[in-house]
């Protein structure tokens, strides 16, 4: 079993933290911040004085150009054998028609010096962009103490309500073999006992994941019963088909590009209520996205408006679905894998 990803609903803050982007002295939290993270991964010097500055110059970005404007720090183990510093910004518009343009430095689009996104482009070891006028933008960035370069097959995020610091939504993607299990669980209401929920859910899964779905839904099912419970959704991907299994509001959906379909989850609560638990098979093609959420994203999010955003690496992917879908009075959670 090789983890792929995961992002437990009780995170602990200083491995994970949303900072609203809504004035200017917000730069300076995202900084110290950032600073803290890379201090904690033991970064040299010089590069956690770059991280910080990245970090900087997204912040200013957003408070710039964008509205209700979000980033999100937070330490990753998953990607590579060595943890980074994740980076990603979210905002609700007005997006961009230039993107690569964007990207160089010294381009501006608000009348100011556009240093930002090209400075955070060459420190960074990995970043992307996804933008189009009309909708959210995502901005993905990861910086390692020393160079590294490593490709997400799976990510995902997960943002509490605003009147929280901890999530009762929670997700996770391990690989089996040629056979990736991921598993999202939104724990019922919102606090430490949604969290502990959602948590739970995980481990049942994380304990044995090689089962078909609906059979760990089943365990899920068991496993709740001395908790709040929630809605939980798993799916199994192994060559051209994909297997779904649900119970509760967790939606699922294989999007290609310009299309989706969504998988059928069946009504209940899991841990409290479930009638009947049935598992669903779906072909998929390569190069589609699979992607898992909770009702805190609205399920009207239009793919088709989005061209090309399914080629994007699933951090990006996940984040313009956050940015363009996501509902501040909820928690909110997002699994993407690639096929």
């Amino acid at each position: 079993m090789v983890p792929l990803t995961s992002q437990l609903a009780a995170s602990a803050v200083q491995d994970m933290r949303w900072i609203r982007v809504e004035d200017p002295s917000a730069a300076s939290s995202c900084r110290s911040a950032a600073a803290a993270m890379a201090g904690k991964l033991g970064f040299p010097a010089a590069r956690a004085d770059q991280v910080a500055l990245a970090v900087t110059e997204a912040a200013s970005n957003l408070h710039k150009h964008a509205r209700e404007g979000s980033l999100l720090l937070r330490i990753n183990r998953d990607v590579a054998e060595v943890p980074c510093v994740e980076l990603v910004t979210i905002d609700s518009g007005p997006g961009l028609r230039d993107v690569r343009a964007a990207l160089r430095d010294g381009q501006s689009t608000a009348g100011t010096l556009g240093i930002g996104l090209g400075a955070i482009r060459r420190m960074a070891d990995f970043c992307d962009l996804y933008s189009v006028p009309g909708h959210g933008t995502g901005l993905v960035a990861r910086f390692w103490p020393q160079s590294c370069l490593s490709a997400a097959e799976c990510s995902g995020l997960i943002r509490p309500i605003a009147s929280e610091t901890e999530s009762g939504d929670a997700f996770a993607a391990v690989q089996t073999g040629a056979t990736i299990t991921g598993v999202l669980c939104d724990g019922l209401g919102h606090g430490p006992l949604a969290a502990a929920a959602a948590n739970e859910a995980i481990r049942a899964v994380l304990e044995d994941p090689l089962p078909e779905p609906a059979i760990l839904v089943e365990r899920v099912h068991r496993r709740l019963s001395r908790t709040r419970g929630g809605a939980v959704g798993i799916v199994q991907t192994a060559g051209q088909a994909v297997r779904f299994a649900g119970l509760g509001n967790v939606a699922g959906w294989i999007i290609t590009d310009g299309a989706r379909t969504g998988m059928l989850s069946v009504p209940g609560i899991a841990g409290h209520k479930a009638r009947s638990i049935r598992q669903f098979e779906y072909p998929v093609t390569a190069g589609a996205a699979i992607v898992l959420h909770s009702d805190g994203l609205s399920s009207r999010w239009d793919i088709g408006a989005l061209p090309g955003l399914v080629r994007k690496d699933p951090l990006v992917i996940a984040a313009v679905l956050l940015a363009d879908a996501g509902i501040h009075r909820d928690d909110a959670a997002v699994l993407v894998l690639k096929s």
